[in-house]
Order: structure tokens, then sequence, then C-alpha cells
């Protein structure tokens, strides 16, 4: 038995989530590192929602 989960929220849709809060903060800081933190946040959140 194959229980589909009925949240929307992907992975890809999670790391999305995580390059537009690093893009946001690059914008405010213009660090680069900042894109970089939010697709690892992004990846980690999508990794969580998995188990």
């Amino acid at each position: 038995m194959n229980k589909k989960s009925k949240s929307s929220w992907n992975t890809g849709t999670l790391i999305a989530v995580g390059v537009a809060i690093g893009a946001g903060l690059f914008a405010a800081t213009s660090e680069p590192l900042w894109i970089a933190v939010g697709i690892g946040i992004g990846a980690a959140l999508s990794l969580r929602n998995r188990r």
C-alpha cells in the first residue's frame, strides 16, 4: 500500500523557495553566498519532507 503525500511541497518547489530567499538576501547584501545558502535550505527541507 503506497501512501501518497497530500502535500504540494515537492523537492523542486522547496529548492525554488530557498533560491528565492537567497536571492532576496543577495539583493540586500550583494554577497552571492546567500544564493547557495538558500539552495541548501531548500534541499534540507525537501529531505525532511520525504521522511
